[in-house]
């Protein structure tokens, strides 16, 4: 199965703004599917050549037509995931990408690395929490590992009160619940009460 990421995944892995990865969505440069979740959800999931793509597009910071984008990611799409940044692309007679100076080596290594994570590690399963994300085999929440960093707890303490969590594991836990918000009521900004 190839990996697929949602629209913030691939925004987090990149790097850039969601609005980055909505853009490309609606100008139909990426085609993203429709992914039945937990819950009834259903969640656009995007291939795993968008995030190098989102990387490319948020580096040039120039403008470029709708035919070279889609050029840029159909000569992504065509390359396995070991040799996506190598070379370049060539998107108009005077414009050729050089992708290594574009795109962090491992970028690609590493989200490939994030999806075979989530999908061994990462369970929502109705019966367990409510359906809320947890590590396998555990109820331990993606959220509640999410608190304790935010709350001022370092990676090793996690590590040492969960001996059995691999450092890999729980920063795929910790992307996850970065990039699956919680439904519900928004947090109350600065200065104002939430009523």
């Amino acid at each position: 199965m190839d990996a697929t990421f949602t629209t913030a995944e691939v925004a987090l892995l990149a790097g850039v703004p969601k609005r980055t990865v909505d853009k490309a969505i609606e100008e139909r440069v990426l085609s993203a599917r429709v992914k039945r979740a937990a819950r009834g959800r259903t969640s656009l999931r995007l291939p795993l050549h968008a995030v190098p793509y989102s990387v490319i597009i948020k580096k040039l910071g120039i403008s470029l037509p709708l035919n070279a984008k889609r050029t840029i990611l159909h000569e992504l799409g065509k390359r396995s995931a070991a040799k996506m940044i190598d070379g370049s692309i060539t998107i108009a007679p005077a414009l050729t990408l050089d992708l290594s100076s574009l795109v962090a080596e491992d970028l690609v290594t590493k989200a490939a690395s994030y999806a075979e994570t989530r999908e061994r590690v990462i369970e929502e399963n109705p019966d367990i929490l409510g359906g809320t994300p947890v590590i396998r085999g555990s109820r331990l929440s993606v959220y509640a590992l999410e608190g304790r960093v935010n709350g001022g707890d370092s990676v090793e303490d996690i590590l040492d009160d969960y001996p059995d969590l691999k450092p890999e594991e729980l920063e795929t836990a910790l992307l996850y619940a970065s990039s699956h918000r919680r439904a519900g009521r928004p947090a109350a900004r600065k200065g104002k009460v939430a009523v």
